[in-house]
């Protein structure tokens, strides 16, 4: 039988642990805590520890891993900056993500483009006030746009293929082209999909490569009053830069629903205390800038494939 420890359990992951964990022969512990390195020594000797995307697995933690038996190092999310692969993999755990529904970020990245469109977060402002006016609020139309998708893998591609209902004209930049979007949108340069690009929506990985992805010179290089849409991770737009291009009119508007600094304030609760992130505070109080903290991926088929896969996969691989 498999011995794994899983970090940070959501209320809503418990059940479906306790679903899987029987038919992948896995032997669970499912701790509500973030893993710390106290909180691995605690415990005797197991296979795999299985975390989220909002804890970093510092090389010390490694370290203490191994002396566990720690075979792999399972994330429950497909991103794995956190992970510290190359370090893990060097002293021989190996490290593993997982899929889920794409459709989970895919339909709240196209819901973000509406409501930045149509002007919903000031609207609701409003509303709430009783001031049912509709000066300035004039919206546009997604028929109307050009939408330039940053990326198509699982979820680029997805949101591509919802878009096609749209009926807006869809480029796309990516690695390769995709025989599978041929009819649906356009495989483009870098260049032409920022210049062209009335609505970009980013959908790449978060690497030491893509690190500021998204800095003054693409976004100066971006069609005027272009809105910006990243539900990915929030190190590929430089905040900085963003805020002046806002700041500047350069770009109309942004659905964050991740930003840089995120990790250590998102999946917290922050009520009656500070929040310290400056530009968090100069995005949210922009009319124009809708942020969302990082629920993107937060649906009951998501949940679901998140914990089976990362059963499933240590089985496949252990067994």
């Amino acid at each position: 039988m498999i011995k794994m420890i899983a970090f940070a359990v959501e209320k809503e992951e418990l059940p479906v642990f306790e679903q899987y964990k029987d038919q992948y022969n896995i032997d669970l512990t499912c701790l509500e805590e973030k893993p710390s390195l106290q909180k691995i020594l605690e415990f005797p000797n197991f296979d795999v520890v299985n975390v989220l995307s909002d804890t970093v697995i510092t090389e010390e933690m490694w370290d203490a891993l191994k002396k566990k038996g720690v075979k792999i190092g399972m994330t429950r999310c497909i991103g794995m900056e956190h992970m510290n692969k190359a370090y893990a993999e060097k002293i021989g755990i190996k490290v593993m993500n997982i899929s889920y529904s794409p459709a989970s970020v895919a339909d709240y990245a196209i819901m973000m483009m509406l409501m930045v469109l149509r002007h919903i977060k000031p609207i609701m402002q409003r509303y709430t006030a009783q001031d049912y006016t509709p000066q300035a609020f004039r919206g546009r139309e997604l028929p109307d746009m050009t939408v330039g998708i940053l990326g198509a893998g699982n979820i680029g591609s997805t949101v591509i293929k919802h878009l096609s209902g749209f009926g807006c004209k869809i480029l796309y930049w990516n690695r390769s082209e995709k025989k599978e979007l041929e009819g649906l949108a356009e495989f483009c340069p870098l260049e032409k999909l920022l210049a062209e690009s009335d609505i970009l929506s980013i959908h790449i990985a978060s690497s030491k490569e893509t690190f500021h992805f998204i800095d003054s010179e693409k976004l100066a290089k971006m069609k005027k009053n272009a809105i910006l849409i990243n539900t990915s991770r929030g190190p590929i737009v430089d905040s900085q830069a963003l805020i002046q291009a806002l700041e500047s009119g350069h770009i109309g508007g942004a659905g964050l629903d991740v930003f840089d600094g995120d990790r250590n304030i998102y999946y917290r609760d922050f009520k009656n205390k500070m929040v310290s992130s400056h530009e968090m505070a100069i995005l949210n109080s922009m009319p124009n800038v809708l942020m969302l903290p990082h629920f993107a991926y937060f649906t009951d088929h998501a949940l679901q494939d998140m914990v089976s896969n990362s059963l499933k996969r240590v089985f496949e691989e252990l067994s």
